[in-house]
């Protein structure tokens, strides 16, 4: 398979939140050897997320080798210092940061990110990317690790990763190669980074948790609270059926579940929303799922939005506008009239100029009559739905690799502040002055490690709300907007939960702060959890 030009940004609008991105697309199904990222936006001022910095490892695989694509013999080690292999992982989750090697660019690469789980009983549960490894040899100086597969079309896809050094005395780094059918798609270095907690950091600081509550349906990502019921939405993930689960939270503390809501070939919901006796779910295969909750523990499905079927991403509500943010089949973001919640009127489609070549909307922020749209790859887009007719952009802000994901509004001191969050290796928190939309300034930015992502994140006042991932619950004192400062933390991660280890994108991941004392927050494996807000 050749990838098509917007092959990473529609793969990733289905996953929970790019959850296959270049993983499985590049590596696994076997992507062009030489994969083209976005065109690097001209922005002096800003140099962008995941800058290449060259190879990661002194090592490369040998193309032109006659042994079979992926053998460890046909990786070239001689620079390496195998000797210190003694002390490569043989065991829990590694965020892997690669770099792409390409012909057209031998001055510089594609970094992406991807996650490797080693298991503690040495060969059966190791996890390579989407699945379980099919050769691992770790020794004195030997690090190796493949995964075979057969494709759908029957064609065989191998990916196999060596080790070179350890550098730090914690760093793995070495070379990567992706075959197909025997032939080399791409190949290059790479970087095993543990998804352990920041160095001095405990479970929590400043923020307590009160409850936690599995949720059984699929992969857990998004959740809104309201009618003291908090509305989970999964998608589907390793063979687990997604959907929404309804728990009664009345009582914070001892969150009881009452059901679970289900559709036979719908059940990829990755957003959710509600507004009165209506609540909004995103849907990857009928766009908005609209929802009676005029009885909150028993939603009752009413109908999808639009007639014609789309994937829908995300929604947004303010006041009594619904926004939809779909990456396919138009990359588009619909505008629904919700002042009767059960009533939904579609008043509009707005389409980026150049959207239907880059990116995809992905999230939204509304506010003082400004959409504020995370639109991947294409940037970070302001525009104008004053005028329902003539919705228009009026503004943009672009970086080099960006995945612009997510954003929070407010005013501060008579200026406009816009928090913008990328979601991919080393992407991190900008804060943007966004007053003049045509001379957007940014004033400053926050960031913690460059192997853990941003995902959603609230504002209350001068405090942001982050749910970042590995780095778990984070909270952020934004009262001088240009310099964000931490409140709070809590490390939701743990190696040990179930079913981590299978995405870069893992942890604490969907959040809400309603305004009852609490924070409610969504994290991939352990569910639901019920913060005191600090």
């Amino acid at each position: 398979m050749t990838c098509p030009p917007r092959a990473w940004a529609s793969l990733s609008a289905r996953a929970p939140t790019c959850l296959l991105l270049l993983t499985s697309t590049l590596l696994l199904a076997g992507c062009s050897s030489e994969p083209k990222g976005p065109e690097v936006p001209d922005n002096p001022s800003d140099p962008g997320d995941a800058v290449d910095t060259g190879p990661l490892a002194p090592c490369s695989y040998a193309t032109t080798s006659a042994l079979a694509c992926g053998e460890l013999e046909a990786f070239e080690l001689s620079a390496c210092d195998t000797s210190t292999l003694a002390r490569s992982p043989s065991q829990g989750v590694y965020i892997l940061k690669s770099r792409v090697a390409t012909s057209s660019s031998p001055t510089g690469g594609i970094v992406f990110a991807s996650t490797m789980h080693l298991g503690s009983d040495g060969g059966a549960s190791n996890i390579l990317l989407s699945g379980p490894a099919t050769t691992y040899q770790r020794d004195a100086e030997r690090f190796y690790i493949a995964r075979e597969v057969t494709l759908d079309n029957g064609d065989i896809s191998r990916s196999a990763y060596a080790g070179c050094q350890v550098d730090d005395g914690q760093h793995l780094t070495g070379c990567y190669v992706s075959c197909r059918n025997g032939r080399v798609r791409s190949q290059g270095t790479f970087q095993a980074l543990r998804a352990t907690r920041r160095e001095g950091e405990q479970e929590s600081e400043g923020i307590s948790l009160v409850s936690e509550s599995f949720v059984s349906l699929g992969l857990p990502v998004d959740i809104y609270v309201a009618k003291g019921h908090a509305y989970v939405v999964s998608v589907n993930s390793g063979g687990r059926t997604g959907g929404l689960s309804v728990f009664d939270v009345a009582d914070p503390a001892h969150p009881v579940f009452r059901r679970t809501v289900t559709m036979p070939g719908d059940s990829y919901w990755n957003g959710v929303w509600a507004r009165g006796d209506g609540l909004y779910v995103a849907s990857a295969t009928r766009g908005v799922l609209l929802f009676d909750i005029s009885n909150p523990a028993e939603p009752a499905f009413l109908r999808s939005l639009p007639e014609d079927a789309i994937n829908v991403h995300t929604v947004f509500v303010e006041a009594d506008r619904l926004y939809a943010m779909s990456p396919d089949p138009h990359s588009e973001t619909l505008l629904f009239d919700v002042s009767e919640p059960l009533r939904p009127v579609l008043l509009g489609r707005f389409t980026a100029p150049g959207g239907g070549t880059a990116g995809y909307p992905h999230d939204a922020f509304a506010y003082q009559g400004r959409l504020y749209i995370n639109h991947w790859d294409l940037g970070f887009l302001i525009v104008d739905v004053n005028t329902l007719f003539d919705m228009r952009q009026v503004g943009r802000y672009v970086y080099a690799n960006q995945t612009s994901h997510a954003n929070a509004v407010g005013t501060f001191d008579g200026r406009t502040i816009a928090f913008e969050g990328g979601e991919g290796y080393d992407a991190h928190l900008r804060v943007l002055d966004v007053t003049d939309p045509q001379a957007v300034v940014k004033l400053g930015e926050w960031r913690l490690r460059a192997q853990s992502s941003i995902h959603n994140m609230v504002l209350v006042d001068t405090r942001l709300y982050i749910s970042h991932y590995q780095e778990g619950v984070r909270v952020l004192d934004v009262s001088t907007p240009s310099e964000p400062r931490q409140l709070a933390y809590f490390n939701t991660f743990r190696e040990t939960d179930p079913h981590r280890g299978y995405s870069f994108y893992e942890g604490a991941i969907g959040m809400r702060v309603p305004g009852d004392g609490y924070v409610y927050v969504v994290d991939t494996s352990r569910g639901l959890l019920v913060f005191r807000e600090p």
